[in-house]
């Protein structure tokens, strides 16, 4: 599910589950070893996050297995997505760049932002679509707003429009842009720049520049695991699924 190279100070892992690199417990268990991996080795100087599927970063969770989990089970692995990604990102002492090419979703956007960088490709889209299937975006009340501010922040959460790659570069949600055959070359050359700095500068700068930007993701983090939890106990969120499986629209219930 996970392919991890390391060369030249920069460990590479791209996820490999195709067809869309859905998210499940076998893929982010794998994905947090890999980074585990790299940050340990003391030959890495960097990490660059991709896929080495065509045309897709990541889709989001693994909604037919999501389905048919417990309560407990979905606690679990939201609290694997949400708050141990971000706080292994986080303790990392070298800097991660995501390099997304393809379609990015739900998810896949909470992997992508957990990295210090993210890199598009031009023909990359995006967009949160958990509410057309009976979940939230929960994570991302917390993030977005604070990157695009809340009245374009509401607008991507709630209507769960596609967007590309210029929009996300002109609202701040990506950090540069490039030619779809070059975004990985792109990410490693960032990579390079980042290997030769100090490392032990590198990792006191990450970690006060984590604290200060922090702004309470942590706590969100958390509130945002206990409000999917409970959104999973809905008959709404059943009927998303149960939609989404059958490749139907939904029929939502009354408030």
């Amino acid at each position: 599910m996970i392919r991890f190279d390391a060369s030249d100070g920069v460990a590479e892992i791209l996820l490999d589950n195709p067809p869309v690199n859905a998210i499940s417990d076998a893929l982010m268990d794998a994905l947090m070893a890999a980074l585990c991996e790299a940050g340990s080795d003391p030959r890495v100087r960097a990490i660059v996050l991709g896929s080495a599927v065509p045309g897709r970063f990541c889709a989001g969770l693994d909604l037919p297995r999501f389905k048919d989990s417990s309560p407990a089970e979905v606690h679990a692995s939201v609290g694997r997505l949400y708050s141990q990604l971000f706080e292994l990102q986080a303790g990392l002492p070298k800097p991660t760049i995501a390099a997304i090419g393809g379609a990015v979703r739900g998810g896949g956007m909470s992997i992508a932002i957990t990295c210090d960088m993210l890199v598009a490709a031009d023909d990359a889209s995006f967009g949160y679509p958990e509410m057309e299937v009976g979940l939230l975006p929960a994570i991302h009340y917390t993030h977005l707003p604070r990157i695009v501010g809340r009245y374009r922040a509401f607008d991507l959460l709630f209507t769960g429009r596609v967007f590309d790659a210029r929009e996300a570069m002109a609202l701040g949600l990506v950090s540069r842009t490039a030619p779809a055959a070059q975004v990985l070359n792109e990410a490693h050359r960032l990579a390079q720049v980042f290997a030769g700095k100090s490392p032990a500068l590198m990792k006191l700068g990450k970690a006060a520049f984590t604290r200060a930007t922090d702004n309470g993701y942590r706590q969100g983090a958390a509130s945002a695991v206990d409000l999917l939890s409970t959104v999973f106990g809905t008959d709404d969120c059943r009927e998303g699924l149960d939609a989404f499986a059958a490749r139907r629209r939904p029929v939502w219930g009354t408030e």
